[in-house]
């Protein structure tokens, strides 16, 4: 709503309409289907990507989400209904865990309408009661399993507390989740960061496909939106994992690699300083 404020005022500026002003907008005045979930969706297809590379099976993958906020419980969503075993979630109050699995459904259901995590359970033949522990934030982190996606705050872990991640595989949903020194840490551990600036691009990039859409006046289904959402996340993953293989350093540099040869290559492409004195 503040983002279709924002536009709205612009118009009024401007005596026209600018839809591709802001984007991030209500769909019924111009924004994009999909946009809301565009974070999550994006950071499940780079997760399917990586993890195929390995061969894991999603039915004996754990996965423990920090977070279940908008990109948090959406991502916990998808990998259930994928198959995987999402065993421990978390919000701002702290979390619960349980070995055999959790109802991601039911627990985002208490979530929405009670503002806290829970594990609850429908009455009926369809529903299965599951105990669960409580845990805190902390705990949520340091948990044996074998992805652990950190989607809530920067900086969750750090030097103090790396020397207790287990997990074999992080996805920084999140912005900047794992500090610098505990980066370093984590990578001798050879634990596999697929990083933030990779991971949590779907929101952007829906973003540029609402402007496209804004500026075209053509508006794409739900669909069409995650299709080109998954050929461009897959796509990038793919680049920044060659870039790892090829060069021996982590998917972090990888991607620093890809993203400066690309301001390098536009640099070059319009003429050097060089280009006009040697050429």
């Amino acid at each position: 709503m503040i983002m279709g404020w924002m536009m709205d005022q612009y118009n009024i500026i401007k005596r026209q309409l600018c839809p591709a002003v802001v984007t991030g907008k209500p769909v019924t005045i111009g924004g994009s289907l999909g946009r809301d979930t565009a974070t999550a969706t994006g950071a499940f297809f780079v997760l399917e990507n990586i993890l195929a590379k390995f061969e894991i099976n999603p039915q004996d993958t754990t996965v423990a989400v920090q977070g279940f906020g908008n990109a948090g419980a959406e991502i916990a969503e998808l990998l259930w209904k994928a198959g995987y075993k999402v065993v421990a979630v978390s919000d701002s109050q702290g979390g619960i865990y349980a070995k055999q699995g959790l109802d991601i459904p039911s627990i985002r259901s208490f979530k929405e309408s009670n503002k806290g995590i829970k594990a609850i359970y429908c009455e009926g033949s369809v529903c299965n009661i599951v105990e669960h522990e409580i845990l805190t934030n902390q705990e949520i982190l340091a948990l044996d399993v074998d992805v652990l996606i950190p989607a809530a705050l920067e900086n969750q872990i750090t030097e103090a507390n790396v020397d207790s991640i287990k997990a074999k595989f992080i996805f920084e949903v999140a912005n900047g989740p794992i500090d610098s020194a505990a980066d370093l840490i984590l990578e001798t551990k050879g634990i596999q960061i697929i990083p933030d600036i990779l991971v949590n691009a779907g929101g952007v990039t829906v973003s540029y496909f609402e402007w496209v859409q804004n500026r075209s006046g053509l508006y794409w289904s739900l669909e069409e939106v995650n299709q080109r959402l998954k050929h461009k996340m897959v796509e990038e993953t793919e680049a920044i994992w060659k870039i790892a293989q090829d060069l021996s350093v982590c998917m972090r540099t990888a991607a620093y690699v890809y993203g400066l040869n690309r301001l390098g290559e536009a640099m070059n492409a319009k003429g050097t300083r060089d280009y006009y004195i040697n050429g």
